[in-house]
């Protein structure tokens, strides 16, 4: 199985110390955890797209392309690129310059994204959420597979034969569906072929097997050889020597973050109980010693057949030190233990 990271790029002040990074900061302290992920052997490596003042990456492309330069292995891709308020010409073009960068390492996580933000900055109507994504991921599909497109639709200006360039290095990229636990997604994914990948935050992750279930009965009524299309779920997570420290140290980031969120989507406050549960072993934040995190690993690959699973550490303002520790810990010592069990992937 892969195992990666995601990452928005958190500058939210530090809830214990106070402390708030900068920008340029945090896009540096970006750019060494993927180096490190990396140079330790772990597969992927996503950055998702905000707008907010409390995320530093709004354009993940650049970053993903700076990161190109001083990795070798690594995968590199977004998580995900709100491709509803994208142009996907554009798009395409910068997702394929990374792919040269990389040697063929650039991935193109499509989603709608889990906030709203980009659709005023962009001039795009929210009553148009579905079919802005839906005529957004045609074209971005039909540039995937044709460098010469002619394409007409309601949000761009029509295309007549236009060259679309530069190509990525194996002449198409590695595009995903993203998804929060829409079923409608995973059947769209299933039809078309692509891997998809299931953000899972809350809840019992068990739960979304029957989605990917879905997923690839929609693959297999298509045409499409399901067991050769990739599944990943992410989530949060966070990885220390000690089961009980590792899940004290990642509390205050984490319940931080959801009381900002809850208080803005009006959905109830969390708490520690809420955490506790969360933090169990059939819970959503994989937190605690790297042979818990890698137990429960391995038991959710049992329900739901992936080959993939990411972690998102940095909520909040996490501090490096515990980041980089982390990171080392997942590498070092879960992937290991998760080879053993399913094998490295090909």
């Amino acid at each position: 199985m892969e195992l990666g990271i995601y990452s928005f790029g958190d500058i939210h002040p530090d809830p214990l110390s106070g402390e708030r990074i900068s920008p340029e900061q945090q896009l540096a302290h970006t750019i060494e955890r993927i180096r490190l992920a990396d140079e330790l052997g772990l597969h992927y490596f996503g950055l998702g797209e905000h707008h907010r003042p409390d995320y530093a990456i709004s354009a993940p492309a650049t970053v993903l392309a700076a990161a190109a330069t001083v990795t070798t292995n690594i995968r590199l891709g977004s998580a995900v690129t709100v491709l509803s308020t994208e142009d996907p010409v554009r798009v395409f073009q910068q997702f394929a310059t990374i792919d040269l960068l990389s040697h063929g390492r650039a991935e193109l996580v499509a989603g709608r994204g889990s906030f709203i933000e980009s659709f005023p900055l962009f001039g795009a109507d929210l009553a148009d959420y579905d079919a802005l994504y839906e005529e957004k991921l045609d074209l971005l599909l039909r540039i995937n597979a044709d460098e010469h497109v002619t394409w007409q639709g309601r949000f761009r200006a029509p295309l007549d034969n236009a060259h679309i360039l530069p190509r990525p290095k194996n002449e198409s990229l590695d595009i995903w569906i993203a998804t929060g636990g829409n079923p409608e997604s995973s059947i769209r994914a299933g039809v078309l072929g692509l891997p998809i990948s299931y953000a899972i935050i809350g809840g019992l992750p068990e739960r979304f097997a029957p989605l990917a279930d879905l997923y690839r009965r929609a693959a297999e009524q298509s045409g499409h050889d399901s067991s050769a299309l990739k599944v990943a779920v992410a989530g949060p997570g966070f990885i220390g020597k000690d089961s009980r420290k590792a899940k004290e140290t990642f509390y205050p980031y984490w319940i931080d973050s959801m009381k900002r969120i809850s208080a803005e989507r009006g959905f109830p406050t969390p708490n520690r109980i809420t955490y506790d549960e969360m933090t169990a072993p059939r819970g959503a934040i994989f937190a605690g010693s790297p042979n818990e995190v890698a137990d429960r690993i391995l038991a959710l690959h049992e329900h739901m057949g992936n080959a993939r699973h990411g972690l998102q550490m940095d909520w909040s303002g996490v501090p490096q030190h515990l980041m980089l520790e982390s990171i080392e810990l997942f590498a070092t010592e879960v992937l290991p233990q998760v080879n053993r069990e399913v094998g490295a992937p090909a």
